[in-house]
């Protein structure tokens, strides 16, 4: 299904409409996965557009960059100036915005240190929920992936890379094809890491535990959120390698992500989840999550960015 875009798109500095944001067959990109992005949501709140942590979804799309040796023509604050004001030109009240950091055209060799480095911000309507109708109300049905997350020193996982997302469609594709919305990948120890784009909470006798960085897991912003509502809301958050067997016998599992937002789990492998819906800690980190995100309760970690006021740097 086509996606409902925004016309204008943020390219290297000026507004161009959508079909015209374009690059040749043979940029680096195209060949050699060479481009670093983000995925940011724009909720609809009774202040006017606001976008979820825009902050940090900057600050890692740099951090990104850096680990691919690409150096930026462009601040971290004028990255979140220009998201603003995609969002305004656009008018896009409830969106999710793609910031893209790539390698364009030049030479076509592996090494890209002599191609040029173009920035794209673009910006589509959010419709349906990412794993689907129901999903944040009854959970989804996942399994455990035969594809591993990358081990250390070969992909690295801190950067949102186009590259890594190749193992994600890979993850993705096995589990849509067996029946699954999700597949859940385990790293190169055979412990707990991720899903194709969500990082995983287990819930187990009152405590909140989650894997850690060195499980080839990506910093995710809504993970980030979530371990600071939780322990806010009183609960113990553990990070440790969780083996594949705490899935199974867990009391509540949930996915979180900028997409998924806080997404139950009901079943791993045929296997039940609890008592096979979402469970109260999922429950209450889901509502407090999404009552912040989208204007409902008071903003006390100033996640939001207004769009109809000035970007405060």
């Amino acid at each position: 299904m086509p996606i409902s875009y925004y016309e204008k798109v943020w390219r290297n500095g000026e507004f161009i409409p959508w079909e015209s944001a374009t690059i040749h067959v043979a940029a680096h990109v195209v060949s050699y996965a060479s481009c670093l992005f983000e995925g940011i949501r724009c909720y609809e709140t009774t202040q006017g557009p606001a976008i979820f942590r825009l902050k940090e979804h900057i600050d890692r799309l740099v951090n990104s960059s850096k680990i691919y040796r690409i150096e930026l023509d462009y601040s971290p604050e004028k990255l979140q100036q220009a998201a603003v004001e995609l969002v305004r030109v656009n008018k896009a009240k409830h969106s999710y915005i793609r910031p893209l950091v790539l390698r364009g055209y030049g030479e076509m060799g592996v090494n890209p240190l002599k191609n040029p480095v173009e920035v794209y911000l673009l910006a589509w309507k959010w419709a349906k929920p990412y794993l689907g109708e129901e999903a944040l109300k009854r959970g989804v049905d996942v399994c455990v992936s035969s594809w591993n997350r990358m081990a250390p020193n070969t992909l690295p996982s801190m950067a949102k890379s186009a590259a890594n997302y190749m193992n994600a469609q890979l993850i993705q594709m096995e589990a849509s094809t067996n029946g699954y919305a999700e597949g859940i990948a385990l790293d190169v120890s055979g412990n707990v890491s991720e899903g194709s784009g969500e990082n995983i909470f287990v819930v187990r006798d009152g405590k909140i535990f989650t894997p850690p960085l060195t499980s080839a897991v990506l910093p995710g912003i809504t993970r980030d959120s979530i371990i600071t509502l939780a322990e806010e809301l009183g609960y113990v958050v553990i990070e440790q390698p969780l083996a594949r067997e705490m899935l199974y016998i867990a009391d509540e599992l949930f996915f979180v992500g900028t997409a998924a937002e806080v997404t139950p789990v009901r079943s791993v492998d045929r296997i039940v989840v609890g008592n096979g819906q979402a469970g109260p800690i999922t429950r209450t980190l889901q509502e407090r999550y999404l009552a912040i995100a989208q204007g409902r309760a008071e903003d006390k970690y100033g996640w939001l960015t207004l769009c109809s006021q000035p970007v405060v740097v």
